[in-house]
């Protein structure tokens, strides 16, 4: 089963529906609306963390969850929770250079995991005014995929089964966009995690 923490976000269902469409039990909850100890007693195989208008501060229990599951289960983090991720680890969310409301780029990217058999550079779109600022992307993370100007678009966690992307899977206009997650899915299922 997958819980997703929704931020509020008209875009989470778009990706409830996509892993539905992958065969995926969900579990949706508001990010006010659960507790750890809730989540603990779920026992859910993955956690996503959604999408969402505002900052990682303002994510409720966005931030929490991924430090109190990180190494317990796989967390993959879509737009803010992509930042929610990189900021639980030390690295900087900041304004980026460029507004990108429903603008499309392309991803360039590492080829494994969450990419892997897609085609580089693919297309994605972006909704966001925030970035994972490079410089302060924590050594425990490596850059999967970027924009030709640098700018990051997906992180791994070097040990961790832990991935974000900056950009929407879920929007009709990204290419293979189900693909990707159903790769993360599928890279992740038996994950060997620490006992």
């Amino acid at each position: 089963m997958i819980l997703m923490i929704d931020n509020y976000d008209s875009f989470t269902y778009n990706l409830v529906q996509f892993l539905g469409e992958l065969g995926e039990e969900l579990v949706v909850r508001r990010n006010d609306e659960i507790t750890i100890p809730e989540i603990e007693a779920m026992s859910p195989d993955y956690l996503m963390i959604s999408p969402g208008p505002c900052s990682p501060d303002e994510a409720g229990i966005s931030l929490e969850a991924i430090s109190h599951f990180a190494g317990k289960i796989p967390i993959f983090g879509v737009c803010l929770g992509h930042q929610s991720i990189a900021q639980v680890f030390g690295g900087d969310v900041i304004r980026a250079e460029r507004l990108m409301h429903g603008k499309i780029s392309d991803m360039h990217h590492d080829g494994k995991t969450l990419f892997k058999g897609l085609k580089n550079p693919f297309e994605a779109t972006r909704y966001h005014s925030l970035i994972v600022k490079r410089e302060t992307l924590p050594d425990c993370f490596e850059i999967t995929a970027e924009t030709s100007k640098g700018e990051i678009m997906a992180i791994r966690h070097k040990e961790l089964p832990i991935e974000g992307v900056q950009f929407h899977p879920e929007s009709i206009m990204t290419q293979s966009g189900k693909q990707l997650l159903k790769n993360f899915l599928e890279t992740y299922k038996k994950a060997e995690l620490p006992v």
